[in-house]
């Protein structure tokens, strides 16, 4: 196994291209270490069955040890080999590869509920990392169509974020040769990315709206950028139905003038997200230059009360740093 992975990486640093198997890009490697930990249990197996289950356990032990040195390898040629030209191929072969090992572990290798999470951690993190490193420049160009929203005050918003939806759908065939559930995998991660961004241009104090019909227009906007981004995510194979409220509950914050009403918002949307902050709220709360001090007060203190337990949350307002 060692040895697989010595002349895999030998062939990403000398910029050797992927083989492509049914359009996507593909690597031998989880193939050649599969095949040596069948060989090795099938023959464990033909002299006892009982010295099979013992060799099982061992070979649970060599893999998972074999995937947290390919992980490291795999780190290693990310930071390392930006320059060469088959780089982003050879990314996408190997968090296919992940699919392959995956499906080694849970189908043919019945093991204990337990062991798969701890077995398969370096996978996700190969995954993840690659996903990351895919994305990289095409968040690079967004951020300053992002910047835009407050730079120009919320002027043309419609036409800002139409850019900016146009900008990820001309790099979504760059994607097209990771197998279908790591481009779904990706959408979320893109999706994740435009929902954050969005409300952190939001969160940045610079629009302060006085009047109830301004702020109607604002939540408007919102709303209908919630929905652009939503059905553009999912239509490009997103399953983060977890983000479709994020944005618009803060339109109806935004909407809404009366205090008491505006509570319960933020309430429930303390439920969906419980790590939205009372800094997050407050840089919401400032685009509402009609509420008065003590309003303000007693609608942060809504998230002083304890709601009882959340269930397991992704991350979206921990990502956010209001200032």
């Amino acid at each position: 196994m060692a040895r697989a992975l010595e002349l895999e990486s030998q062939h990403w640093t000398q910029d050797a291209a992927p083989q492509r198997l049914d359009g996507h890009c593909h690597s031998e490697l989880a193939i050649d270490v599969i095949q040596i930990i069948s060989q090795g249990q099938a023959k464990a197996e033909s002299i006892t069955l009982d010295l099979g289950m013992q060799i099982k356990h061992m070979l649970l032990v060599e893999l998972a040890a074999f995937l947290k040195s390919y992980q490291r390898a795999f780190d290693e040629f990310l930071e390392r080999c930006k320059q060469l030209r088959n780089y982003r191929a050879n990314v996408i072969a190997n968090i296919n590869n992940c699919l392959s090992f995956r499906m080694f572990v849970d189908q043919k290798w019945q093991v204990p509920q337990d062991v798969p999470s701890h077995l398969l951690s370096p996978l996700d993190e190969l995954k993840s990392h690659g996903i990351d490193t895919l994305l990289q420049s095409l968040f690079g160009v967004l951020k300053p169509l992002f910047k835009r929203f407050t730079q120009t005050r919320w002027a043309a918003p419609a036409q800002t974020l139409e850019e900016i939806i146009s900008a990820v759908d001309e790099r979504l065939p760059e994607f097209s040769e990771l197998q279908d559930c790591f481009r779904e995998e990706l959408m979320e991660v893109v999706h994740l990315h435009l929902v954050k961004e969005y409300i952190i241009r939001l969160s940045k104090r610079r629009l302060v709206l006085k009047t109830e019909v301004q702020q109607q227009q604002l939540a408007g906007h919102i709303l209908a950028h919630a929905e652009l981004i939503q059905r553009f995510c999912t239509q490009n194979g997103s399953r983060a139905t977890w983000l479709h409220r994020a944005l618009p509950t803060l339109a109806e914050v935004i909407r809404l003038q009366d205090s008491s009403a505006i509570k319960i918002e933020v309430a429930t949307y303390a439920t969906w997200y419980p790590d939205f902050s009372k800094g997050h709220l407050s840089a919401i709360l400032a685009i509402k230059g009609n509420l008065s001090n003590s309003e303000l007060r007693s609608i942060r203190g809504i998230l002083d009360v304890d709601t009882g337990p959340h269930e397991p949350s992704k991350s979206l307002f921990s990502l956010i740093k209001v200032g």
